[in-house]
């Protein structure tokens, strides 16, 4: 009897059995069978970078000068040969650290795994990825880079603290695509606590830039459902705004408006040309994860 692949588990079995970057390894390998392609492109005049050397490797591209000097073997990479770009957004406000239960992800550390997920995928088909969190200004850069040290600065950036009260996406949009020299792909991940129409005019930006816009809309099932809790307060984690209701009065009306909402989102997006797709943080790794990583124009992930 085969083993259940991870990225088809429940999130918070799979997190639970292991820190972010063990679970972020076991979604991925898990996700990646059958989804191959060559990493290596050709290569153009334009050096981009070093990076380690790797068995396998064309000797012709190894620098003979630092290996002599520093007694380091490193290869030079070119800008054609690094085939893609990629900016993940991380939206750590406050109202991405809530659950509607102990026993479930909060919506940020469901995103955490799943942008972990999707920057190890790009860095072993030697991509360059990077990092931006926000909240209400840019918590933590970590530029886009495809040497294998880069997910060890990922990891660290990721391990930070939760950020403020607020959150500015079209802001943090908008400075992650300049980190991307070239067009390249900007992903986001948040739980778009902010007006659709700024949002989408940054993704507008982006793509006239050349960039591709992916934005995972990252939500809690309680915020989709609202469940029967009785009588109670509910609090906005952001606005600090309480409004006392029971349930049973406003579920209807509540869920329509998140449909609306929904709906508006989607929309406003997809005229700026973005991709855009919902993920509940009590659903698999592996729905968002193909949401965000399929196949484009060039035949290449993501």
């Amino acid at each position: 009897m085969s083993q259940p692949r991870a990225d088809q588990l429940d999130p918070t079995v799979l997190a639970a059995l292991g820190h972010l970057e063990l679970v972020a390894r076991w979604v991925v390998d898990g996700f990646v069978t059958g989804m191959h392609r060559s990493p290596r492109k050709g290569f153009s005049v334009e050096f981009a970078e070093h990076r380690p050397y790797m068995p396998g490797d064309d000797l012709r591209y190894l620098d003979w000068r630092i290996a002599g000097r520093a007694d380091r073997w490193v290869v030079k990479q070119f800008e054609e040969e690094t085939n893609a770009r990629a900016m993940l957004v991380l939206d750590v406000s406050a109202s991405m650290q809530w659950t509607s239960d102990p026993a479930r992800l909060t919506k940020l550390a469901y995103a955490e795994r799943l942008a972990a997920a999707v920057a190890l995928l790009l860095l072993r088909q030697r991509d360059a990825v990077g990092l931006v969190r926000f909240d209400a200004t840019l918590r933590h850069v970590v530029p886009p880079r495809s040497q294998r040290t880069q997910w060890r600065r990922l990891m660290a950036a990721f391990s930070e603290p939760g950020g403020g009260n607020s959150s500015d996406v079209a802001g943090a949009l908008l400075q992650a695509g300049r980190l991307v020299r070239r067009p390249g792909f900007v992903v986001l991940l948040s739980d778009l606590l902010a007006d659709p129409e700024p949002v989408a005019d940054a993704a507008r930006t982006l793509r006239a830039r050349g960039h591709e816009v992916l934005v995972l809309h990252v939500m809690d099932p309680a915020e989709r459902d609202f469940p029967d809790s009785g009588e109670a307060r509910y609090r906005d984690p952001e606005s600090k705004i309480e409004v006392p209701a029971s349930p049973s009065d406003v579920r209807t009306t509540y869920q329509a408006t998140v449909q609306e909402a929904l709906a508006e989102w989607r929309a406003a997006l997809g005229r700026a040309g973005a991709r855009y797709a919902v993920a509940m943080t009590d659903e698999p790794f592996g729905r968002p994860l193909r949401h965000l990583v399929g196949v484009n124009g060039r035949g290449a992930m993501i």
